[in-house]
């Protein structure tokens, strides 16, 4: 999917919608499981963190890839009706990154917002230079 927003924020609404029932479709809890079941076939390449303590809170999601795979390290925050750049706004003024400052490769920062009303999902990703 490379950077796709568009194309990774319809996966997400797609796999939400076949796979949360409307009790629990606007939980927090929900959409990161679902998170978790649209990267299900990751797992072979990422260690996955939910809930990682970091500078000022929790890192919602932390895919931190194994050594024999050749992808990118993931932070990943949910927000509910507000908006994919402050979830990665969030990452950065938090210091989310800080918890991955032994890591020594390509680190994208993904933003995933939910409208609760419309249903609509809205992803941002954005590379992120280890310093």
């Amino acid at each position: 999917m490379g950077m796709d927003e568009d194309k990774v924020a319809k996966m997400i609404h797609d796999v939400h919608t076949a796979n949360s029932s409307s009790l629990v479709y606007n939980n927090e809890v929900s959409l990161s499981s679902i998170i978790m079941l649209a990267y299900y076939s990751a797992a072979k390449d990422y260690t996955v963190i939910r809930e990682l303590p970091t500078g000022e809170g929790f890192a919602d999601m932390v895919f931190i890839p194994k050594r024999s795979a050749n992808v990118p390290a993931m932070i990943v925050e949910l927000k509910w009706d507000k908006s994919a750049e402050g979830a990665i706004n969030q990452i950065k003024d938090k210091g989310y990154v800080d918890a991955l400052k032994e890591y020594k490769g390509n680190l994208l920062l993904v933003g995933i917002n939910y409208d609760k009303k419309t249903r609509v999902h809205q992803c941002r990703i954005e590379k992120y230079e280890m310093e």
